[in-house]
């Protein structure tokens, strides 16, 4: 492991209130986490990251001069910081933004009650590239929110044609949608564990997904996989 792999990740906080930004700091600080910048604004937050380059920024929906989600767009949009992860700040469960900023590639949510060990679970879970999401916490958004009308991803921007998928591909995605993690889709499958991270590092990599949260809005969003479908037990 690098030197910069063991590294704590470097964090962003933007959001309105400052008692908010002062508690998350202080969680983060007695973890050993820096938080090298903070924002009060939409528009801090893009500049801050920009300027910063942290691993992870935790970003509140609702913000004035510019929201969290245009935020997350813009930091996502920009080749400086693509490869930030975002964690959505929110008071609501299963709020509309939350699935907007999803599709805008935002790695998961927190609601702003999260516990201390919650907090600094999440920063380190998303810097290591997982989901912050259950995949069928995902979905519930998914079937909440999602267009009904199947075709192009409204929501996804410029990821890959589902015809680029091998059958086996096709397979791997929709139980993936469905909320199965890898040990399950190998069991499913009949397939070894490193079979199926293989099959999902190839289907992220040709559909241009970030994580598993992508990967399910895809899979709704395109009716590759419908509301309503039923989820087993296990989460990934």
């Amino acid at each position: 492991m690098t030197a910069a792999a063991e590294a704590p990740p470097r964090v962003v906080i933007a959001d309105d209130q400052n008692l908010v930004r002062s508690g998350f700091r202080m969680i983060l600080g007695a973890a050993g986490i820096p938080v090298i910048a903070e924002a009060a604004d939409g528009a801090a937050a893009v500049a801050a990251t920009l300027r910063h380059r942290p691993d992870v920024v935790l970003m509140d929906i609702r913000m004035p001069e510019m929201d969290g989600l245009e935020a997350t767009r813009r930091i996502l949009a920009a080749p400086a910081t693509a490869d930030c992860r975002i964690i959505i700040l929110t008071t609501f469960d299963l709020d509309q933004y939350v699935y907007a900023a999803l599709t805008a590639g935002a790695s998961g949510f927190l609601l702003k009650d999260v516990t201390p060990e919650q907090l600094v679970t999440a920063v380190s879970t998303v810097r290591a590239g997982d989901a912050l999401l259950a995949p069928s916490i995902t979905r519930r958004l998914v079937e909440r929110f999602a267009p009904r009308a199947h075709g192009t991803p409204a929501g996804l921007p410029a990821h890959g044609d589902l015809s680029d998928l091998t059958p086996r591909e096709l397979e791997v995605l929709q139980l993936v949608a469905r909320g199965l993690s890898n040990s399950e889709l190998a069991a499913q499958l009949c397939l070894s564990e490193a079979t199926v991270k293989t099959h999902v590092a190839r289907i992220f990599a040709k559909l241009q997904l970030r994580d598993r949260v992508q990967a399910v809005v895809l899979a709704y969003e395109t009716g590759l996989v419908g509301a309503g479908t039923q989820v087993p037990p296990a989460e990934g």
